[in-house]
């Protein structure tokens, strides 16, 4: 996932950019609303974290104006704030779910999972075609059971087309959910990774779902179940 995170608490921002990068995200984080609207402008997001005490324009505003520009990325909403009240004016300003300050980091990486499935259309957290299984907790590919051998970035690959199925996703946003810095983006390392994807997955599953859309981008061509 490609995650965004809002918090003016430079110690946790940083607790939660590492923690999150390490599991395999991308992540950008930015200290105030402002920040956040030039880099939703500018990025392609699947989820964003935004904590609701935030200075200047608070949290709840800047979920109605994200709202408001027509941005429906599911949010993730961070209180201090424990009555339900404050959980129901969240939700009720646009934002997917809430987590109560202080939490676990293991209850906001699985409500982030569980966002991102219901907005890919997904309600299990494995994804099958045929021989080929996706479990998105352990983030592990198989192919009748038997591990199939892939580097973290041909993983973050596939799970992501394959969360994508049957839409056609540019060279530009993948390149986007696999390097968080621009300067390491090339159409070239995506073609390579793609081509190396598509051979184990033909060798070791028996099937070539991964399709070249030419001058837009690669389609998953099969439904993910």
């Amino acid at each position: 996932m490609k995650i965004l995170i809002v918090e003016d608490e430079q110690l946790l921002r940083h607790h939660l950019s590492v923690r999150l990068s390490d599991v395999g995200h991308i992540v950008s984080a930015v200290a105030n609303a402002n920040e956040a609207l030039t880099s939703v402008a500018n990025n392609h997001y699947d989820i964003a974290i935004i904590d609701i005490g935030l200075p200047g324009t608070n949290g709840l505003e800047l979920i109605q104006q994200l709202r408001a520009n027509n941005y429906i990325f599911p949010i993730l909403v961070l209180t201090a704030r424990g009555s339900w009240q404050d959980k129901v004016e969240g939700l009720s300003t646009g934002a997917d779910d809430y987590v109560v300050k202080p939490f676990q980091f293991e209850e906001l990486e699985a409500r982030l999972n569980v966002l991102n499935r219901r907005a890919s259309g997904i309600s299990q957290p494995v994804l099958t075609l045929g021989s080929l299984k996706l479990d998105l907790n352990r983030k592990r590919a198989f192919c009748d059971d038997t591990p199939l051998q892939l580097t973290a970035y041909e993983y973050r690959l596939l799970e992501y087309l394959m969360q994508h199925s049957q839409q056609v996703i540019a060279k530009e946003r993948l390149m986007e959910q696999l390097y968080k810095d621009e300067e390491e983006r090339d159409s070239n390392v995506i073609e390579v990774l793609v081509g190396r994807l598509r051979r184990k997955l033909e060798s070791q599953c028996g099937i070539q779902p991964i399709e070249t859309v030419r001058g837009q981008g690669y389609l998953f061509s099969e439904s993910c179940h």
